[in-house]
């Protein structure tokens, strides 16, 4: 059995006799505080914390995350508060075990919600110390290996979790020795008897690979040898969940999948990578496209090498990656390397560039956390971040901009920032101008094009693909709807205070304080989005208002009535929506219907879906069209006309001349001669659309034309 006393030995290798003391000190406290505890499968609880942190030794990480380790249940699972543990071990440690422990505390009914919370919990933990996540990680391996003693349902919960989630943060964060092993032992869990078949396969085709294996690496280090160079070739093992996923994705037998022949190439420095290359490429032929060169540009979580494929003898096979000592310590550590070279007093720069990409990952994720709606949201944007294939592009200074595969236009400009993806308006890609929706690839040149008045476009959410930019675009417009809720429940309210010859500029600050109470409302602007997402009704908020303001006696009999439209102008966005049923145009009488939650609803006069609403007047509002008017409006016209060829193209070509756009054409044949067509277009008002029905008029075997309402 494993004892502190071994974990002991073990850190004297890399850390001074007074803080391996401390660690002692920290696994005596939670010995105690755990004391009379046991784990599911019967060993005394401290075995875990004691596991955790060999764990963390293996990758000679601090004192102070050792000790957090040996006590990250003692806040959860027994009564020693945060404070007390501050007072015995400092601030550090209690942040770092407060960052990894439950939300014990509060109680949730969805089991769901209750882990999207806690992740919440860490990942402000994190932005104020990344060690937190690490001391999770190991926290999380030692549980998976204990797995055997819980009930399947439960296993395979934790398992999918723990592949979803905690796999995939140890991948972004590149420490691959922990990702391989929580996707092997959450396989086992979700699949036993796949992993198990899988397992005895590979062990068999090993066997019967070992010599083809064993002349490949001879004759790849004899070729080092011949060129005077330095470096150690050593076979490549595929682990269960990465073959599953290739026979699974790809359709591959398993023996396709097993032909591919992997070795690593361990060197010095990083020149001599590049001359290692070109060695094995001068003795196994290349497989053309199947080079990349991580070195040069790394991947997000710091990982660098450079691969190639190559055609090996009788045609089969071998992958290659080739890397420098310090690149493999991160390629298996990631951000853990920070702490091994800080353990040996050096800083080096590929650990320290890790350490600086992680923590600009979370400030990421802290970004997505305030945009999120709900712990839920964020942790479904946590999830679609974690993490696809990557593509590289430049900006026109020529930055490298790391984006997921299938990333488009709107997706770089929010990785640049907030702002920018907000006001994009266009961009060019390789100085070409190119729609926003476009997807991107490698080696790209993107320009940007903003302007300070736009902003994001609901139907952006049909193609983004990065959290960041999904989560960006629905803040916005979470925030651009309730602005205009509340400029258009401020013109409501005027309009319903006109008739008691009063505005809300008239009314004194005492007013609306007393009337916030009554209407239970926190402040102006609360009471305004109420009103204009038609949650309240203006005159009835009007007439409470001036009643607070003539202390109860204001003669109300006289009511609102009389009063003057409100003016619309088709741009105020969001809470004024046009009727698809009746198609209103700027010239047409118009009535408008407040809708609980959507706001105003725009209506022709006679559109026949007011007739049902017209029991509740108190939500229906007269409005008029502004001189100032700039929109297109859709319109859809029903023409009777002669069957022949080309009428769809000789239409088009007449609405374009008339400067209006078709949205939708469909024809119905009535008969041998007689053709139905169903037009939608885009048009500026009456007048525009009286000129193109003219246009129209004019073409020969034109019978009735009709403008449709419901």
């Amino acid at each position: 059995m494993f004892t502190i006393d071994d974990l002991a030995d073990r850190l004297g290798g890399y850390l001074p006799p007074d803080e391996i003391q401390q660690v002692k000190r920290a696994f005596y406290y939670a010995e105690q505080a755990h004391d009379g505890q046991r784990r599911r499968s019967g060993e005394p609880y401290v075995t875990h914390p004691l596991a955790v942190a060999n764990i963390l030794a293996n990758m000679h990480m601090d004192h102070q995350s050792l000790m957090a380790a040996m006590l990250h249940d003692v806040i959860e699972d027994t009564g020693v508060s945060k404070k007390a543990l501050a007072a015995q071990f400092g601030k550090p440690v209690a942040e770092l075990v407060d960052g990894v422990s439950k939300l014990t505390q509060i109680t949730f009914e969805d089991k769901a919600v209750a882990q999207a919370e806690n992740f919440q919990k860490m990942v402000l933990a994190m932005s104020r110390d990344i060690r937190v996540i690490i001391v999770k990680l190991a926290d999380r391996l030692h549980n998976m290996r204990t797995l055997g003693a819980l009930r399947p349902d439960k296993k395979r919960r934790i398992a999918r979790e723990t592949l979803e989630i905690y796999a995939r943060i140890a991948g972004r964060l590149g420490i691959n020795t922990i990702r391989i092993e929580l996707e092997d032992l959450s396989f086992q869990a979700i699949h036993p008897m796949r992993s198990e078949r899988i397992k005895r396969a590979v062990a068999s085709a090993r066997g019967n690979r070992r010599s083809a294996m064993r002349e490949i690496q001879s004759s790849l280090q004899q070729s080092l040898d011949d060129e005077a160079l330095q470096g150690t070739v050593i076979g490549r093992q595929k682990h269960l969940l990465s073959i599953y996923k290739k026979m699974r994705d790809q359709r591959k037998p398993f023996a396709e999948i097993m032909d591919v022949f992997g070795f690593r190439i361990i060197t010095e420095d990083v020149a001599s990578c590049y001359r290692i290359l070109g060695v094995v490429h001068n003795l196994y032929k290349p497989v053309p496209g199947r080079f990349k060169d991580y070195i040069a540009i790394p991947k997000a979580n710091g990982y660098q090498s450079l691969h190639t494929t190559l055609f090996g003898q009788r045609g089969m096979p071998i992958e290659v990656q080739i890397r420098t000592r310090e690149m493999e310590a991160m390629a298996n550590n990631g951000i853990a390397a920070h702490w091994l070279y800080k353990a040996g007093q050096t800083t080096h720069p590929i650990a320290e560039g890790s350490h600086a990409r992680a923590r600009a990952w979370v400030k990421g994720l802290l970004e997505m956390q305030r945009h999120a709606g709900d712990s839920l949201e964020f942790i479904e944007h946590v999830k679609n971040d974690l993490f696809p294939d990557d593509i590289y592009v430049f900006t026109p200074k020529g930055d490298i901009m790391e984006l997921p595969q299938g990333a488009t236009v709107i997706d770089f400009a929010y990785s640049v920032h907030t702002d920018i993806g907000n006001n994009c308006i266009a961009c060019r890609i390789d100085r070409h101008l190119a729609p926003l929706s476009t997807r991107l690839e490698s080696g790209q040149t993107l320009e940007i094009i903003t302007a300070p008045g736009a902003r994001p476009n609901l139907a952006w959410l049909n193609f983004v693909t990065t959290a960041k930019a999904r989560s960006a675009i629905r803040h916005a417009l979470k925030h651009q709807q309730q602005a205009e809720a509340i400029m258009l429940g401020r013109r409501l309210l005027n309009k319903a205070l006109t008739p008691f010859e009063t505005s809300l500029e008239e009314l004194d600050e005492s007013v609306f304080t007393q009337a916030f109470k009554e209407l239970d409302v926190s402040s102006l602007d609360s009471l305004l989005e109420a009103l204009g997402l038609g949650n309240r009704m203006a005159h009835v908020v009007a007439r409470r208002l001036v009643d607070v303001a003539h202390g109860g006696s204001f003669d109300q009999t006289s009511g609102p009535g009389g009063e003057k439209a409100v003016l619309i102008s088709g741009s105020e966005g969001m809470v004024l929506n046009f009727a698809r049923c009746c198609h209103p145009l700027p010239g047409d009488p118009v009535v408008g219907h407040l809708s609980v939650g959507k706001g105003m609803v725009v209506h022709r006069s006679e559109c026949k879906n007011l007739i049902e609403r017209k029991n509740d007047p108190d939500k229906l509002f007269a409005l008029e069209w502004s001189e100032t008017i700039d929109e297109d409006f859709p319109v859809a016209l029903r023409i009777e006309i002669e069957s022949r060829r080309g009428l769809v193209a000789e239409l088009a070509g007449l609405v374009t001349d008339a400067d209006a756009n078709i949205e939708r054409i469909g024809i119905e044949e009535r008969d041998a001669h007689l053709s139905t067509v169903n037009l939608t277009l885009s048009v500026k008002g009456r007048v525009h659309l009286a000129r193109i029905i003219k246009r129209i008029r004019n073409l020969p075997n034109v019978g009735k034309i009709t403008r449709m309402a419901n």
